[in-house]
């Protein structure tokens, strides 16, 4: 027997699919949603409802913007010729928050990992290869994250820059120095970390 009601019951159901969300926290978000104010509420399911419609991912690097090109690809005072790889959206943010970095990005939208059903042509492993082709870039930095999946994914593209079929102009593969823990996630390193890590990245 339902002891609370189906719309209440419906709504930790949901919030327990998102990462990190047991059921015991979707309750007690669940809750906090109902006893707090309507008005933080309603905004909140505003924003959800707008999230898919207003959101677009960059032709040029797939970050997620409110516009085509992002404001990072746009901006005439970045160096093109600079690219950092990374897994997802949250990594650029940690960059941008913690790194003097003026290049610009290239996001894969995730790693490559067989064992969740995730290879090479889910990522934008080949946009990386056809930017390449169409760009002056002089470096291409890999900033995936130092565990198992991020260091086979950068070696996947590294293998896939080499292999390609198109004159390389003098270009540079660079990795994060190790100044990242083995087996730890960008979004969570402190700024002093991530700078040393960024700062000291070497040829790859």
């Amino acid at each position: 027997m339902n002891v609370l009601p189906s719309n209440v019951e419906k709504l930790i159901s949901l919030l327990q699919k998102l990462p990190g969300l047991g059921p015991k926290s979707a309750a007690r978000i669940a809750m906090y949603l109902l006893k707090g104010h309507k008005s933080f509420t309603v905004e909140l399911g505003k924003v959800l409802s707008d999230l898919k419609e207003e959101i677009v991912y960059c032709s040029s690097c797939n970050n997620i913007a409110s516009e085509d090109p992002c404001v990072i690809c746009s901006n005439s005072q970045r160096d093109k010729s600079l690219v950092c790889v990374v897994e997802g959206p949250l990594d650029v943010m940690a960059f941008e928050n913690s790194t003097d970095f003026d290049g610009v990005y290239h996001v894969l939208g995730g790693v490559i990992s067989p064992v969740n059903g995730i290879g090479p042509e889910e990522l934008t492993i080949n946009g990386l290869i056809q930017r390449l082709k169409r760009s002056n870039i002089k470096e291409i930095i890999l900033a995936t994250n130092p565990n198992i999946e991020g260091e086979a994914t950068a070696m996947y593209i590294r293998q896939e820059i080499e292999n390609s079929k198109f004159e390389l102009k003098d270009l540079q593969i660079t990795r994060l120095a190790r100044g990242l823990p083995t087996g730890a996630d960008l979004e969570y390193a402190d700024k002093t970390t991530l700078k040393q890590a960024f700062d000291g990245r070497t040829k790859f």
